[in-house]
């Protein structure tokens, strides 16, 4: 599985509009990928001078693999400690479902906090049991 790197790659994503599942704290996002040669294209910005016309570069350069991404805004989650066990469960039940996820790009964002007075620590075995619960349900869900 490919990880989403660039902004450009995350906004391609994100602007299809297109969630496939849902859970109270997440919501997957999906895009299909243009078939090899055909990559959609992102406008990068030409050192030569100006005048010039801007050269492009494929956003997803293995299109025949899915392709996952992790947005846990800090609106929802306020300390990194949380935000970065949050992203290490994501990937990790990701690998899970690997066989099962479309050869497209893939953007699971964190939706809504968590209950602080249910979860006091930042990273307590609590939070991690119950976020790989609900991604497993997002991500069965994403199968159908």
């Amino acid at each position: 599985m490919q990880r989403l790197t660039a902004k450009a790659q995350f906004e391609a994503v994100l602007a299809t509009g297109s969630t496939v599942a849902r859970t109270a704290h997440f919501a997957l996002h999906r895009a299909a990928l243009a078939p090899a040669g055909t990559a959609p294209q992102a406008p990068q910005q030409d050192t030569a001078g100006p005048g010039t016309a801007p050269r492009r570069q494929a956003l997803f350069a293995v299109p025949d693999q899915p392709w996952l991404g992790v947005v846990v805004p800090k609106r929802w989650a306020k300390r990194a400690v949380t935000r970065n066990t949050i992203k290490r469960q994501i990937y990790a039940v990701s690998l899970d479902f690997e066989a099962d996820l479309p050869a497209a790009a893939h953007v699971v964002r964190l939706r809504a906090g968590f209950d602080k007075a249910r979860f006091p620590s930042a990273t307590s075995d609590a939070l991690r049991v119950a976020v790989r619960t609900e991604l497993r349900q997002l991500f069965a869900g994403a199968r159908r």
